[in-house]
């Protein structure tokens, strides 16, 4: 295949990334890709048959130190032969001097091994249906609530993340804060994702991850840091199952921010 002429994508192309994403067994998450061609840089080389997407890539930059490559998808009929590394290449490029992060699949972890990222620990993705009780730590935020979470956000994630996190009234189902923390949840196609949940001890996350979860109600989602053991099994306890692990990769610097203090990812495209 010789045709690999890039474009950057709109919201005009959400049907045939929702399209793309289910040829390759993804759900669609629609919701997700409306919110990353609006905050990030997507790119696409489109099928030469004419049909849809060849291949797709996310970048989304934090500041000038950090960036997030996501949804990183080749159609079946397109599988290697060299999309998904042209468009890295070209997302690689665009981040310029910036530490680049990822979660990537087993399938596409050869690739980013090659392309000089490392791993530098996992996530596993539970889901079920959380079963405690409020703990009465927390509150639902208002927008004048903003600026002080995005200053908490620049201290313990370490990077710009505003203009993403002013997004979460508009995008999301619930954001709560506490005292030293605050958490987001936000519909996906068939539950609720929770994240970003930043705090600065762990007895605050588990407050505000609980909080969020009972609010909505019904089949919710965590992306768990497989280091943190006992926040993993407390979420286990209390019915979240059926877990599947991805592996989070760097190039370039390390990981800005107190690692410790970052609960849950926004969501595994944006870190």
């Amino acid at each position: 295949m010789t045709v690999m002429t890039i474009r950057r994508l709109t919201q005009e192309d959400l049907d045939d990334c929702t399209r793309l994403a289910k040829d390759r067994g993804w759900p669609p998450e629609r919701h997700k890709w409306g919110l990353l061609l609006e905050v990030g840089e997507a790119y696409a080389i489109d099928a030469p048959d004419g049909d849809g997407l060849a291949s797709t890539n996310v970048l989304t930059r934090y500041g000038d130190d950090h960036a997030v490559v996501s949804m990183v998808l080749t159609a079946s009929r397109y599988a290697r032969q060299g999309l998904a590394r042209r468009l890295m290449e070209h997302v690689m490029e665009r981040a310029g001097s910036r530490t680049v992060s990822l979660f990537a699949t087993d399938n596409g972890r050869p690739l980013y091994e090659q392309m000089g990222f490392r791993v530098v620990g996992g996530v596993v993705k539970h889901t079920g249906v959380f079963a405690g009780e409020p703990s009465g730590r927390t509150r639902p935020a208002v927008e004048a609530d903003l600026d002080e979470i995005v200053k908490l956000d620049a201290e313990l994630f370490g990077t710009d993340r505003s203009a993403l996190l002013r997004r979460m009234f508009d995008f999301g189902e619930r954001v709560r804060i506490a005292d030293g923390g605050f958490g987001h949840c936000w519909r996906n196609d068939d539950n609720t994702v929770i994240g970003p949940v930043v705090a600065r001890d762990e007895e605050t996350a588990r407050t505000l991850i609980a909080d969020l979860a009972l609010d909505v109600g019904g089949e919710v989602r965590m992306d768990l840091d497989e280091a943190m053991d006992g926040l993993v099994a407390w979420a286990v306890a209390h019915g979240m199952g059926a877990p599947w692990r991805t592996a989070r990769m760097v190039h370039g610097g390390d990981l800005p921010g107190e690692r410790a203090c970052q609960f849950l990812p926004f969501m595994q495209a944006l870190g």
